[in-house]
This record gives C-alpha cells, sequence and structure tokens, in this order.
C-alpha cells in the first residue's frame, strides 16, 4: 500500500499578520465594550458615592456607602417607592395595550379590503412626523376636559396618562406590525377557513403565534420608551404621589444649590433594571425565526 503522506504543519503567523487578520477586531470590540460600560460604572460609583457630587465621583468607588440607596426607600421627601410602582403600571399597562391594540389594528390593514384603508396608512405615517411638543397644550387642554366629566382619566391620573401614551405611540407601532403580517402567508388564512374557523380564531390562534418576534419588539420599545418618557408625564402628573420616575428624579436635580446627584443616580439604576430584565425575557422571541414551524 502506498503511504499517504502526512499534513505540513502550518506556519504559525506573525504577530503583525495575525493583527492585521484578525487582532483588529479583538481591539476594536474592547474599545466599543469600554466605551459602553464606563457611563454605567460612573453612574454605578456616583451612586454609591454619598456625598451626592458628581465632582466627588470622579475617583471611581473612592467612598462606597449604600446611603444613597437607602435614603431612596427611607426619606419622607422623595417618595420613590410609589413613583417606581407608578411607573412600572404605566410602562405595563401602555405596553400591553399598545400591542394588542397595534396587532388589532395591522391585522384590519393587512387582511381586509376597505374603503379608506390607503388615506387611514397615509394618516398613521403623517400624524407622527410631527413632533411631540406641538401637542403638549392640546393634549393638556383635552385631557382637562376630559377629566372634568371622568375624573378618573384626567389630569393628575396614571389612566390618562396610559390613554395618552396608547395614542401617541399607535400610528408608527401599527405600520410596523402590519409590515410584518404582511410577510405571513394568506394560504395559512384560508386553511383555518376552510376548517371553519372565523377571523377571531385566525387572528389569536394562528397570526399571533407567528408575530411573536414583532410583538416581542414592539412591547420591549414601548416599555423602555415609557419609562423614559418626561415631557407628557410632567404634563399629566401634577401630583406627587401620582408621578413616574423621569419627573421625580428631575425633582432631584431641578435645583442646582440642592442637587443630589448620588440620589439620582441611585435611582437611575433601579429604575433601568426592570428593562434589562425585560429584554432578557423576550430575547428569545426577538432572535426567533419568521415563521419557524408553521408549516409542516
Amino acid at each position: 500500500m502506498t503511504a499517504v503522506p502526512s499534513p505540513l504543519p502550518g506556519r504559525r503567523r506573525s504577530p503583525v499578520r495575525w493583527f492585521a487578520d484578525t487582532g483588529w477586531r479583538h481591539l476594536v470590540g474592547v474599545l466599543t465594550l469600554v466605551f459602553a460600560l464606563f457611563p454605567i460604572v460612573f453612574v454605578l460609583s456616583a451612586s454609591l458615592n454619598a456625598n451626592g457630587t458628581l465632582t466627588a465621583a470622579n475617583d471611581l468607588f473612592a467612598d462606597v456607602s449604600p446611603v444613597n440607596y437607602r435614603e431612596l426607600f427611607t426619606s419622607p421627601v422623595y417618595p420613590y417607592a410609589r413613583w417606581f410602582l407608578n411607573t412600572m403600571a404605566v410602562a405595563a399597562g401602555t405596553a400591553v395595550l399598545q400591542v394588542f391594540v397595534a396587532a388589532l389594528a395591522a391585522y384590519a390593514f393587512s387582511r381586509f379590503r376597505f374603503a379608506g384603508r390607503r388615506l387611514g396608512l397615509l394618516g398613521l405615517l403623517l400624524v407622527q412626523m410631527f413632533p411631540q411638543l406641538l401637542a403638549a397644550v392640546a393634549i393638556f387642554l383635552l385631557m382637562f376636559e376630559i377629566g372634568a366629566l371622568f375624573p378618573g382619566i384626567g389630569i393628575g391620573t396614571v389612566w390618562g396618562l396610559i390613554l395618552v401614551y396608547l395614542g401617541g405611540a399607535l400610528g408608527v407601532t401599527t405600520f410596523l406590525v402590519k409590515g410584518f403580517f404582511d410577510t405571513i402567508p394568506r394560504e395559512l388564512d384560508e386553511a383555518m377557513k376552510v376548517d371553519g374557523a372565523g377571523h377571531a380564531r385566525v387572528f389569536f390562534g394562528m397570526i399571533l403565534p407567528l408575530a411573536a418576534p414583532v410583538l416581542a419588539v414592539v412591547l420591549l420599545l414601548a416599555f423602555i420608551t415609557t419609562i423614559n418618557e418626561y415631557l407628557i408625564a410632567s404634563i399629566i402628573l401634577t401630583a406627587p404621589q401620582t408621578q413616574t420616575l423621569a419627573v421625580g428624579l428631575y425633582q432631584l436635580v431641578s435645583q442646582q444649590l440642592s442637587a443630589n446627584w448620588g440620589l439620582f443616580a441611585a435611582g437611575a439604576l433601579l429604575g433601568a433594571i426592570p428593562s434589562v430584565l425585560l429584554f432578557q425575557f423576550l430575547q428569545r422571541y426577538i432572535v426567533s425565526g419568521l415563521t419557524s414551524g408553521s408549516v409542516k
């Protein structure tokens, strides 16, 4: 038998060649990671600094103390726990209702043909072109008049803020979900209708499970946007007990002579935890396939 020659051992690349091929990518990754993590590390250091000033936090973790976190939940001046609960209620309610209503509207625009359909889609896009600041006065006057008739959803109520958020972001959300619904084959609808299913069963039994990735993205964006929103929340929520984190934390630093940046940093870090947890929970839906498992 003829002996098979053994493969020649690979030559070791020089450090210059390795850096030119792949090393620079590691360097860019490390620099990007440092650039992204430094603000978080700085805010964490400021939250653990008892002095309450940003200049004292320049020396990272020079003074580590949980006094700011303790004061957030024990101070009678700043009802942080109430702000946190209000924020979670507003964000969760807005995200869930926005996804549900947008999915209903998107299904109608995607599957039905009716008069004014194209005009309605264009109207949803045109409304989103105007900045939110232009509607601030109109929203205040509208909610003030609504509160005179229905006090439970007027100025100073959490439900009133949820309704404003729901209407403000419904246009772009509906258009986004509608584009995803268009990619789902209509043959699946027809197959279920042949078996006797109506529109409600098609929507809840087939469309929504297949649209889980885009619904997860919409839910995450709505949740994060609601937590970070300040302008409309400061207009609607006037009482301290009904304010959200964005409005309440602003009071801690609105007056520079009595600003406490340590409390602000601690409150901001705690307020960011729900968004991180929600992203980790929805990550498997976001990265899942478009219609994986829909057709055998």
